[in-house]
């Protein structure tokens, strides 16, 4: 056993200074380039993962010339083609804030050294090796799949029988995870070993041997997890069926247990980086949490019972490292499961293989049984919507501690040595205890706490008053949406209510926003609205006089109808005061809408801090708040810029009359518009009046209190988190 650590301490050593080496080498502007099957078309752009003529891996960009050219990279498996091509390393841009999807940590977990923006790629080989047979063939089935299936059933067959996801309707994967079955939308341990029992009780029935069904199992399920797509619980099923079925061929017994460690070894050993990932994660958990729970999966012999105890144990030990992660947990995937893994594990899934094999061989029948089943299958999604729609079946809980994670780990392990002594008072206090500290903690705050956040060209503020005790959003970002060619257009539009400001909501722990403030009827201000109120519940909205008229409002209207939300126009002379924290609308004046110089703006005020957000307030609008409401906007906190910084807004007799001790610029990166513009930021300077810019920082983070306030970007986070971690 010790030379068996040593062994691994060595070979884990050595592998992991030979990843670094990699990664610390220099990239010249030309090189050649090896595409892996880790990549995706979309749009006007081909990304993925592909290693470089010195060893080096990185995640490439290229963007295609014509439709032509897109064309034609659709049509072949790019795995083992090699170009010789011409561009540089890029850094990955700042995630927008600390609980978003972060590119630096997605490229390390695969172990790559970065981003690589292509110039220009010139076609050189294709190599023959057996990943880029493997991964030919898998894209074969892919296309297979989409010319022979219906339409409604392509994704799915695709996800379940080659791990392909890229084409899953984006609301029916949410009514998954709300249900908490996304695993069965994907290839996972379970998957493998069910396709394992298929195969071998088919070569049985054909009147093979059982050792030689054994060797054709054991050479085949490598092949097959290279054309699954290669998830980790796939490759974990894989080692550990190989393992068991090699140990009882030596005659040796290989404990299920000393088999998953081994395989956990391997692939760590094979690329460490693998660690971080979340699926590699999860799947080990869930794994050892069946394993070593099996006295309480053996206490009942009804099958509807273990089945229940199953699910019960396994997200009891992954819920910490689900919280941590996504922040949220589906509280009816408990008796979901019950149901829909039999469903698709016994049911779904075979079909699938067999709509696979008789498209191949015979498609009239095929067709014919597609008919009888796509109205079947179609009537199973409407049962998931119907179910995903219930109200209050997410706990969202913030991202905990590291600290809280461990507590109720431990809690959790606690509470299944007390299952199985039959002492379920003490195994519930186990499991409560940590889940009402994390359900307690994001509110245990005394300060007021305002964040600007990163989302692009676009405005979205959020306050939370001490102890949670009131939310306020402050318009929810957007994207202004311009013409293009239909082939440039992504499968799925980027939602920024969904992908940034839903999120950091939900790793606040903010399960409640009070009123939702729209300042005005502009796309970048308000169309992630709509995201924001499908996943968070909105007590009221606030806006501004006559702006529910604009067309770019229909939408967010309909849903405010649909969930009843009441709709309140403001304008000035508006106060209110929430413990001792004061607002006041300052405009707009009159209720007819025009723009930006109508746009809501609101001043806080906490003891000696006040804030004012602008909207898209602009120099006509800056220099009727100078003459209205001069007093109080005097010596300013906190200044959000109006209208992003435009030449048109941050007049100089506003700045004057305002000194902001800090003005914050809410911007996109590179963005069309120049944004802030040098005028003002010239004029900021020549003032001398400090700023800070989303786009260059990320998002923005204030504790504030009477007597003091501290501020904390996205970006010194990532700094502080290196430090750390080093």
């Amino acid at each position: 056993m010790i030379t068996a650590l040593v062994i691994i301490s060595f070979s884990t050593y050595f592998y992991t200074s030979q990843t670094l080496q990699h990664r610390n080498q220099p990239i010249p502007k030309n090189t050649t380039l090896t595409w892996t099957d880790a990549y995706t078309i979309n749009g006007s752009k081909l990304r993925g993962f592909a290693k470089l003529e010195n060893g080096a891996k990185v995640y490439a960009v290229q963007t295609f010339r014509s439709q032509q050219e897109k064309e034609k990279y659709e049509q072949i498996s790019l795995s083992g083609h090699t170009f010789q091509v011409k561009g540089e390393l890029v850094p990955p841009t700042l995630p927008a804030h600390q609980y978003a999807f972060s590119m630096e940590n997605y490229i390390k977990s695969h172990a790559a050294q970065g981003i690589y923006e292509i110039e220009q790629a010139t076609y050189i080989k294709r190599e023959n090796s057996l990943a880029a047979i493997l991964a030919k063939q898998r894209f074969y089935v892919k296309k297979h799949i989409e010319k022979t299936f219906p339409e409604s059933l392509v994704a799915e067959a695709q996800s379940l029988l080659i791990g392909e996801q890229a084409n899953v309707d984006q609301d029916l994967n949410r009514a998954y995870q709300k249900l908490g079955i996304t695993h069965l939308f994907a290839i996972s341990g379970l998957h493998v070993a069910l396709v394992s029992l298929l195969v071998y009780e088919l070569l049985l029935r054909l009147h093979i041997r059982r050792e030689h069904a054994s060797l054709v199992i054991m050479i085949a399920l490598p092949i097959y997890a290279c054309i699954a797509g290669g998830a980790p619980s796939v490759w974990r099923s894989v080692i550990v069926v190989e393992m068991l079925m090699i140990s009882k061929v030596f005659s040796s017994k290989l404990s299920i247990d000393d088999a998953l460690s081994l395989s956990f070894i391997l692939l760590v050993l094979y690329q460490p980086s693998i660690i971080f990932q979340i699926g590699f994660q999860l799947s080990y958990l869930a794994t050892v949490a069946l394993i070593f729970s099996s006295a309480i999966l053996q206490s009942t012999q009804n099958v509807i019972l273990q089945s229940f105890y199953m699910t019960i144990v396994c997200q009891l030990l992954v819920y910490p490292l689900l919280i941590y992660h996504f922040f949220e947990l589906s509280l009816s995937s408990f008796l979901a499961n019950i149901i829909f893994v039999p469903l698709f594990s016994f049911v779904i899934l075979p079909i699938n293989i067999i709509f696979l094999g008789l498209t191949s061989i015979f498609q009239p029948l095929a067709q014919l049984l597609f008919f009888v089943y796509e109205p079947l299958r179609e009537l199973v999604t409407k049962c998931i919507m119907w179910l995903q729609a219930i109200p209050y079946q997410m706990w969202v809980t913030g991202r905990p501690s590291v600290i809280v994670c461990c507590m109720t780990f431990i809690g959790i392990l606690a509470a299944f040595v007390c299952f199985e002594k039959r002492n379920y008072f003490k195994a519930t206090l186990c499991i409560m205890i940590p889940v009402l500290v994390i359900h307690i903690a994001p509110s245990m705050h005394k300060d007021v706490r305002i964040t600007f956040l990163n989302v692009g060209q676009g405005d979205s503020a959020i306050i939370e008053l001490p102890y949670r005790k009131k939310v306020f959003v402050i318009d929810t970002g957007g994207i202004l949406r311009f013409n293009q060619d239909q082939w440039k257009q992504s499968k799925t539009e980027f939602e920024v209510g969904r992908r940034i400001v839903v999120p950091y909501l939900k790793g606040r722990g903010i399960r409640l926003v009070n009123t939702l403030i729209m300042t005005h009827a502009d796309a970048d201000h308000v169309e992630g609205a709509e995201e924001v109120m499908e996943e968070i519940r909105v007590k009221e909205i606030h806006i501004t006089p006559s702006s529910w008229e604009k067309p770019v409002m229909r939408d967010v209207i309909e849903l405010v109808k649909k969930k009843r939300i009441p709709l309140k126009e403001k304008m000035v002379g508006e106060k209110w005061r929430e413990g001792e924290v004061y607002f006041e609308y300052l405009t707009p004046t009159d209720t007819h809408y025009e723009g930006n110089n109508d746009s809501l703006v609101l001043l806080l005020r906490y003891g000696a801090f006040k804030l004012l957000l602008t909207g898209d307030l602009e120099e006509e609008g800056e220099l009727q708040l100078v003459k209205n409401k001069t007093q109080s906007i005097e010596h300013l906190t906190i200044l959000k810029a109006g209208h992003h910084g435009s030449k048109t807004s941050s007049a100089e007799p506003f700045l004057e009359a305002t000194k902001p001790i800090l003005t914050i610029f809410s911007t996109g990166l590179n963005n069309r518009y120049g944004h802030p513009s040098k005028e003002v930021v010239e004029r900021y300077n020549r003032l001398e009046l400090p700023t800070l810019n989303t786009a260059k920082v990320g998002s923005i983070e204030m504790n504030v209190t009477k007597n003091r306030w501290d501020i904390m970007t996205t970006a010194q986070l990532i700094e502080k988190k290196k430090a750390l971690s080093k």
